[in-house]
């Protein structure tokens, strides 16, 4: 019975996950700044290098002149040689041999100069596409952790006034624990130790530049796909976290980027269509239906060997209805459920309940599976 429940336990828990999601965020930034001072870092040595080269052209030019003026020396020595002591023959050929030898290495300085200039100013926009990117994870967490901070206060706020809510309360705040673990864990397993690594290995191609540019070149090229991966998994935390197009564009944009996403991926044909006059909804009733099809669509992809995933929306008046269809190999639903939890069917309730809302799965062996959610709507949902 919801007089039972613990509501400063409850309490307690709310600000200990969302303390947890501070942490993270904390950790973030701090990855954040040590790609900017490598980005620093990197701009001073490319000043210094750019310095360099300029003094290195420089002397080239001024080695040049000099060897040309050698070069005629010696041609007027080697014309009227009777004219000259044998001294004054050799010192013409040692001063024009010191001269081009002088030249020859000023020439390779520069080259070597030259490359690495190059090969700094890619890692410089390399590093700054790193840090923005950073810079912009930095900010979703923020905005995130705020949405999340405004939600609990609400639930938390209304949460006696509930009936027959005990169980349902508490494992909810189960899974938002667990799911805020779960973006700590891939925050810290994954950009963080990422970015640390990408650290470790900029300092080795620093110092193998001056001594083996091609294991340099070899490093730096590993180091560019490293962080191409890591802004990949950034890109899929921060979408995890919250899909920006659906604030931006709504349910019907978001969920299409999902299937483009799946057909790319894993070669699964998809299809969607839109019924009704489709409009925005609250927010919270967007996210919620958003989960829900996600997990539908997963189940396809990972448990189903799906070749056709095809979703269809209905925008109604007084409710919104869709249906997650594949062609995989389905199972026995006689229980009217599907036969374990590894499909989340839970989870999917439970948001659903939140909504007011109701799920039902159909399937058979060998022939696909239907998901089909309904949502009530209140009516003040805006138009697009």
């Amino acid at each position: 019975m919801i007089q039972n429940i613990d509501v400063k336990m409850l309490d307690k828990i709310i600000k200990k996950t969302i303390s947890s999601i501070r942490d993270s965020r904390g950790q973030t930034y701090e990855v954040y700044e040590m790609a900017r001072d490598e980005l620093d870092n990197v701009r001073r040595d490319l000043e210094r290098l750019k310095k360099e080269t300029t003094e290195i052209i420089r002397k080239v030019d001024e080695l040049e002149r000099k060897e040309r003026k050698a070069r005629i020396h010696l041609m007027e020595v080697s014309r009227d040689i009777k004219s000259h002591t044998e001294d004054e023959v050799r010192e013409a050929y040692e001063d024009a041999r010191k001269i081009q030898i002088d030249l020859a290495v000023a020439r390779e300085q520069e080259q070597n100069l030259w490359g690495q200039r190059n090969e700094q100013e890619i890692r410089l926009r390399n590093l700054g596409g790193t840090v923005a990117k950073a810079e912009q994870q930095v900010s979703q967490v923020g905005v995130v952790l705020d949405y999340l901070e405004n939600q609990m206060s609400a639930a938390f706020a209304n949460i006696e006034s509930l009936q027959n809510a005990q169980a349902l309360g508490a494992q909810i705040i189960r899974s938002q624990e667990e799911e805020r673990r779960r973006v700590a864990r891939d925050i810290h397993d994954g950009p963080a130790q990422a970015m640390a690594n990408i650290v470790f290995r900029a300092e080795v191609c620093e110092r193998l530049i001056d001594t083996d540019v091609e294991r340099a070149k070899s490093e730096l090229r590993e180091l560019r796909d490293h962080i191409r991966g890591t802004l990949g998994e950034i890109r899929k935390i921060i979408f995890d976290l919250r899909p920006m197009t659906l604030d931006d564009l709504g349910l019907g944009p978001t969920i299409r980027g999902v299937l483009d996403n799946i057909r790319d991926l894993h070669g699964i044909f998809t299809e969607m269509s839109i019924t009704g006059k489709e409009r925005r909804l609250e927010s919270y009733i967007e996210i919620g239906i958003f989960r829900v099809v996600q997990e539908a669509l997963n189940n396809a992809v990972k448990h189903a060997a799906a070749s056709t995933i095809v979703v269809r929306i209905d925008f109604a008046p007084t409710e919104v209805a869709i249906i997650v269809e594949d062609d995989g190999k389905g199972f026995d639903d006689s229980a009217g459920e599907m036969p374990t939890d590894r499909f989340g069917l839970m989870g999917m309730r439970e948001r659903l309940q939140l909504l007011e809302g109701k799920l039902m799965v159909k399937s058979a062996p060998g022939r696909g599976c239907r998901v089909l959610i309904n949502v009530p709507l209140k009516g003040n949902e805006t138009e697009s």
